[in-house]
């Protein structure tokens, strides 16, 4: 789990754990508390236990999901070729959401969405979750519905990241390198981990 400024693309945390769980999550974000960390916003995905960390941590701390995260996971969901109506109109409204960089576009996003909600929830909702397509139909629609009021805080603060792109930038480079030492035991793991980010920020 890394935590980077957007600003400098600087890594000023991070821990090495399999999944990102409360306990890890939290007791990283204590770290940094501690150090004097006081962050007015940050930009995550969805991850609920994330989430509830960052809030016990920094409770007014201003929450920012992932833009990318809500298209690419939604438009997962519903699939390329949906055959039901629902699904193909909900898959239209994701992808408009890249092109969304003022308050208009904010509006324009949230209007389509209500009127989504209007003509198709209750048919949603109704549908049978245990089948796979209808269930993640279900799934994409919750995900707009718990996003929705943490979407649109970079278009109110310039500063806040609309996207984890460039965090997500230094993973990739990071897991392209790290395929080369395949089969480190767990120890060396979180040392090359530690150092390339130590080296990374050095630079």
């Amino acid at each position: 789990m890394v935590v980077m400024d957007n600003a400098t693309a600087r890594v000023i945390g991070h821990c090495y754990h399999y999944r990102e769980n409360y306990a890890c999550s939290y007791g990283l974000f204590a770290q940094l508390k501690a150090r004097g960390l006081e962050p007015s916003a940050i930009t995550i995905d969805g991850n609920i236990n994330v989430i509830r960390a960052l809030k016990a941590a920094w409770p007014e701390i201003t929450v920012q999901r992932c833009m990318a995260h809500i298209q690419r996971q939604g438009l997962a969901w519903l699939r390329r070729h949906p055959k039901l109506e629902a699904s193909r109109q909900l898959r239209k409204i994701l992808l408009g959401i890249a092109d969304i960089r003022d308050d208009q576009g904010k509006q324009v996003f949230i209007s389509d969405f209500i009127d989504w909600e209007k003509r198709y929830s209750s048919f949603v909702r109704e549908l049978p979750s245990r089948d796979k397509v209808y269930g993640d139909l279900q799934r994409a629609r919750s995900l707009i519905v718990h996003a929705l009021p943490d979407m649109f805080h970079y278009l109110d603060d310039r500063n806040i990241a609309a996207t984890t792109n460039r965090l997500e930038g230094y993973f990739s480079l990071l897991k392209e390198l790290y395929r080369r030492h395949r089969g480190l035991s767990k120890k060396h793991r979180q040392n090359y981990f530690a150092w390339y980010i130590y080296l990374k920020n050095g630079r």
